[in-house]
């Protein structure tokens, strides 16, 4: 089984950041959530990881509501890369990453092989391990995103969901996540602002505004002109992919003159 959403709400003081939203069973291997800035995208993740408490409606895994699952048994089940990951501690790169291993310890106990083997397999996935001594405080922003990659990865979940993972890589590392996420056993949900990447690896897409779910569905059928101009205010020519998805051109802002055309036209 995997996680789903009815109608679920999130209000924090005076501003609806999510209204009502419905998604059916996230089965896919790998999902894209998309939207403009303030759309919704990190709210939604974090409810769906039961790490914020919904205005209305609920998350569900496995048919049964967060809420009543056990909070080691939901860690075990639901991993969380969030945006920005900072520590004061002065950790190395297998600290951080032996930290996904804590829902899967008994009380008191220490690491076991399987705890090493899972932490090892992280580690060789994200490309780490010969960084596995370097301090925390000394890696790159790209190595930091990869390492919290990493950490989420040892924890063995059947559902990884990740916000703006590709932030702070190149375009090799970016790619090289993406096709990461396709061939893990665990299904992925990741937010993404770059929609010529969501329409390349995502199997499905769910397109935000204003904290409401406009699109769901094939990356062709939530990637239209229409949609975009819609949600984003960007005239787009989209062109279907012979590989799949399709392939997107911005052209320029609703109601711009031909001045203000970008590159791509």
């Amino acid at each position: 089984m995997s996680l789903a959403v009815n109608a679920l709400s999130f209000r924090a003081g005076n501003v609806d950041i999510l209204r009502g939203v419905s998604i059916a069973p996230l089965t896919q291997r790998l999902t894209g959530v998309l939207g403009p800035n303030g759309s919704g995208k990190s709210t939604l993740l974090r409810l769906l990881a039961g790490l914020a408490t919904p205005s209305g409606g609920h998350v569900s895994l496995d048919n049964l509501a967060l809420s009543h699952w056990r909070k080691r048994e939901r860690a075990k089940r639901i991993a969380l890369v969030e945006q920005q990951a900072a520590t004061g501690l002065d950790l190395r790169v297998i600290d951080v990453v032996r930290l996904g291993r804590i829902p899967w310890r008994k009380a008191f106990a220490g690491q076991d092989a399987e705890d090493d083997q899972a932490v090892e397999q992280a580690l060789e996935w994200t490309h780490l391990s010969h960084l596995r001594q370097r301090r925390w405080q000394h890696l790159s922003g790209g190595e930091q995103q990869r390492t919290q990659l990493a950490r989420a990865l040892a924890q063995s979940a059947s559902e990884l969901l990740l916000d703006e993972p590709t932030n702070h890589l190149d375009i090799h590392h970016q790619l090289e996540l993406l096709e990461l996420l396709k061939t893990l056993p665990a299904r992925s949900v990741v937010a993404l602002h770059d929609l010529n990447l969501a329409a390349m690896f995502c199997d499905r897409l769910i397109l935000l505004d204003r904290g409401a779910v406009v699109a769901d569905g094939a990356p062709a059928e939530v990637l239209t002109h229409q949609h975009i101009l819609d949600v984003y205010g960007v005239d787009a020519q989209v062109t279907p992919d012979p590989l799949g998805g399709c392939t997107i051109a911005y052209r320029r802002l609703r109601g711009a003159g031909a001045n203000t055309q970008g590159a791509g036209r």
